[in-house]
């Protein structure tokens, strides 16, 4: 026999909603070694991530990553945390606070709007505890990642999934699957290169560096060495760049397993030997700002092509908040909404109907 969880108080004629839950990758808690040892256990035990053997792994993450990595990790944190605590989840609340401003001025269908943590907190599990409790009988997961991969966007959704089936009265559910090639989002990556560049002028090369995946990934099915692929041509065409003006590299690299190519590092470094001296890199995979562009990007990967000849570095921010974006986002979700929203919806209008609904209910012996 099934054990659901308790289900939230239903009152007849409530006013029933819409919940948007936005969804990133996670972060620690805090840029110190046992929060990170818990955000590295929840995060590389997910099956998505790594596919290795159960057992085999399960000795190398316990035995040897868990009391090295944890450490190491925790300075690159602590050299890019702010007084706002972790910029990706600093960022995405900002992204969930505009969207709901958006979606309030261009709906007034009922809507919530949050934000949850594939790994780490909020959860995924705790946000759609909360939808439920506002009365949200719909949800539309919006993944923060661009670019479809198993080990993001797959795992995001097996989170999702497998918090409801933990609930006896399941809300209706949507999830944004990819948005890598949508024109509002081109547009807003565009629009934040092309104000960069105003600012500190077009460099020799525009290296567009998404986040690495091991190769086998993409000999087994996964669509994101593609869709990386066609993000940095569309992206190249609005620029109006030529294919020898531009590089799509993939960084972020784990273990000794091959991972998609060409690795942005060395990418880099190459085309500082070769002469290339002034360089711009933009991250169009994260919209928000994390540890992989702020440290990674913005600290060693610059480190690597000046150290290798090169002279001019800059990478260009991530989305974040940036208005173009969040306007973006809001078409993206608006689009998802369809059917879902009552364009006619107006407050007066509802309570009426609820508390006809509520007496009806009464009637047959309702309790609330």
């Amino acid at each position: 026999m099934a054990n659901y969880l308790p289900e939230p108080v239903f009152n007849h004629g409530s006013t029933l909603k819409t919940g948007v839950l936005l969804v990133n990758l996670g972060t620690p808690d805090a840029p110190d070694a046992p929060s990170l040892k818990r955000y590295l256990k929840q995060f590389l035990s997910d099956t998505r991530v790594v596919e290795i053997p159960r057992p085999i792994w399960w000795l190398i993450l316990n035995g040897i990553i868990l009391n090295v990595r944890p450490k190491k990790s925790a300075k690159k944190y602590a050299s890019i945390w702010t007084a706002e605590g972790s910029p990706l989840k600093a960022n995405t609340e900002k992204q969930a606070l505009q969207l709901a401003k958006q979606l309030q001025e261009s709906t007034p269908s009922p809507l919530v709007v949050t934000y949850a943590m594939r790994y780490g907190s909020p959860s995924i599990p705790s946000r759609i505890q909360e939808l439920k409790e506002q009365g949200c009988e719909n949800i539309l997961m919006v993944p923060l990642y661009p670019q479809y991969a198993a080990s993001t966007t797959g795992s995001s959704m097996d989170a999702l999934f497998d918090t409801l089936k933990r609930y006896r009265n399941t809300p209706g559910v949507r999830v944004v699957r990819q948005y890598h090639d949508h024109p509002a989002y081109i547009n807003a990556l565009a629009s934040r290169i092309n104000t960069f560049w105003q600012q500190h002028g077009r460099p020799e090369k525009l290296i567009m560096s998404f986040h690495g995946v091991p190769r086998y990934t993409l000999d087994k099915g996964d669509p994101y060495h593609c869709q990386c692929h066609k993000t940095g041509r569309l992206l190249a065409e609005k620029l109006g760049l030529q294919p020898s003006q531009y590089m799509v590299t993939f960084q972020s690299l784990f273990g000794r397993a091959e991972w998609i190519k060409p690795y942005t590092e060395p990418s880099v470094i190459a085309l500082a030997k070769e002469g290339i001296n002034n360089i711009h890199v933009v991250c169009p995979g994260f919209p928000s700002d994390c540890l992989e562009t702020l440290e990674e990007i913005g600290m060693e990967v610059k480190a690597a092509f000046m150290e290798a000849g090169g002279r001019d570095y800059h990478y260009i921010p991530a989305l974040n908040d940036d208005p173009i974006w969040i306007n973006a986002l809001t078409d993206i979700t608006l689009s998802h909404l369809q059917g879902w929203l009552k364009p006619q919806w107006n407050q007066e209008d509802d309570q009426r109907e609820g508390e006809l609904s509520k007496q009806r209910a009464l009637a047959l012996g309702a309790a609330r």
